[in-house]
């Protein structure tokens, strides 16, 4: 079950703020407070998905093209088409590294990572 008492709902509420770089219907990017990487940028999911896993299986086929069109989207305005490469990455559960249980990509780059 989904728990609205998470930091990414509270920021997609406007209760938190965050350094936005993006946003549009499916989705929200902004800068993550503790960078792994000299460019480290969120896109986390408007629907209420706890993870990947979750995202796959319920979002539609629509939201689902959306968003990683959007991921695409804010790795090239961030980072700059024709710049030497980034990595996208998402956890699924506590053994993967997932902190926050609402669906997001990381965007890293900006340097050899």
């Amino acid at each position: 079950m989904y728990d609205k008492n998470n930091v990414f709902y509270k920021i997609l509420q406007s209760e938190i703020p965050a350094k936005k770089v993006f946003e549009n219907d499916v989705a929200i990017a902004f800068y993550d407070i503790n960078p792994m990487c000299k460019i480290h940028v969120l896109v986390v999911s408007k629907g209420l998905y706890r993870n990947f896993e979750e995202f796959v299986r319920l979002s539609s086929a629509e939201e689902t093209k959306k968003f990683f069109e959007t991921v695409s989207q804010v790795a090239e305005e961030v980072l700059g088409l024709g710049k030497s490469g980034y990595r996208i990455l998402t956890n699924t559960g506590h053994d993967a590294g997932q902190e926050v249980e609402h669906f997001h990509v990381h965007i890293l780059g900006g340097e050899r990572l």
